[in-house]
């Protein structure tokens, strides 16, 4: 009873955390084309999300002394890079096509795997990236010459791309941990014997706020806020003709995109396994794609659609795929090979944890 219980819990949280996330890119739009530069909308994203999880931080402080390249790569690649591109992305191209062309992030992971480390991936992995990719040519009309603004379209892979870093990261940080515990556990066992210890996982949370912190910091070198013009925020913006306060907007960024966003992604994951929640969070493309075309009057043409639903079917496949023991084909997601389902590497807080293809680190 207790088990269905906590699983309804767990899938309400993961459909809130991808209506959260869906929503971010439709709030963010209408302050960029106020006047704001997206670097400044990023900005203050990440500065006031990082300013209400400083109580979180403070609890988990002992993080920056075990774990700082972890903090580091999540609040470079996963919080600064992810944001900044996702955002300027979007000034250029509807908000539905910038966050479909991110979803060629599990085929990004996946060609590392493949040509980079050399490694074998699941036969359900590759026929995953070849939906991504196939729908994602029909997603920016491949046939019509590209009809999208070509650097936007750049700029969205740069954020998968970021994406791509942090898993990478997260991987290599988790395989060293993992080496560093077994070794000073080496007696009967071995290091690769089944009673090998692991080191504990940082709690996600904690990484999420650190990750914040730190992507704040990089965002105040790259930004200058201080250039920013700071009127707009409290004038109005259009939305879809309407015009809408611009502090409402900051707020709903801020509070219900970002701190909300992730305390639901990370919690459904501890309610769910991190491959159910990743398939709720998949959703958060479709959401952003209906708000836009709602809210912000950005329609998608028929292939368009259709071509969504093939990127969103692959990247599903891409990141269900069961995970194997080293010994066989590597697991076809971020996660490290071998861990129990529901365990990712080194506490990888973007699985499941804030949309994209396990649930993207630092979902926009």
């Amino acid at each position: 009873m207790h088990a269905t219980q906590g699983r309804s819990a767990g899938l309400g949280l993961a459909l809130v955390s991808a209506f959260a996330f869906g929503g971010s890119g439709v709030a963010a739009k209408p302050l960029i084309e106020a006047g704001l530069d997206p670097l400044h909308v990023v900005w203050l994203r990440v500065a006031g999300a990082a300013l209400v999880m400083l109580p979180v931080a403070w609890r988990h402080r002992n993080l920056v002394r075990e774990r700082p390249a972890l903090l580091a790569g999540f609040g470079l690649f996963a919080v600064a890079g992810v944001q900044a591109c996702y955002f300027a992305a979007i000034s250029r191209i509807p908000v539905g096509v910038a966050l479909l062309v991110e979803y060629l992030a599990p085929a990004l992971v996946l060609g590392w795997v493949r040509f980079v480390q050399r490694r074998p991936v699941t036969r359900a992995a590759a026929v995953g990236v070849v939906l991504a990719v196939g729908g994602l040519a029909c997603v920016v009309e491949v046939w019509a010459g590209l009809g999208f603004d070509a650097f936007g379209l750049l700029l969205a892979l740069g954020a998968a791309c970021c994406q791509v870093g942090y898993f990478v990261l997260s991987d290599h940080g988790g395989q060293g941990s993992g080496q560093g515990s077994q070794g000073s556990g080496q007696g009967s066992q071995g290091a690769g014997g089944p009673g090998a210890e692991r080191a504990e996982p940082p709690h996600p949370v904690g990484v999420i706020a650190y990750g914040l912190l730190g992507g704040a910091v990089v965002l105040t070198v790259v930004a200058r806020p201080w250039g920013m013009d700071w009127g707009v925020l409290g004038a109005s913006a259009a939305m879809n003709g309407h015009p809408v306060p611009a502090w409402l907007l900051l707020g709903w960024i801020v509070l219900l995109a970002t701190v909300l966003a992730y305390l639901t992604g990370v919690v459904s994951v501890r309610l769910l396994s991190p491959q159910v929640a990743g398939v709720v969070a998949c959703l958060e493309a479709v959401i952003a794609t209906v708000l836009a075309w709602v809210l912000l009057g950005e329609h998608l043409s028929a292939p368009q659609l259709v071509g969504g639903t093939v990127v969103l079917a692959g990247a599903f496949i891409a990141q269900s795929s069961a995970p194997r023991p080293p010994s066989g084909p590597v697991a076809s997601g971020p996660g490290a090979p071998g861990l129990p389902d529901g365990e990712c590497a080194d506490g990888d807080v973007s699985t499941g944890a804030g949309g994209g293809f396990s649930g993207r680190p630092a979902a926009p």
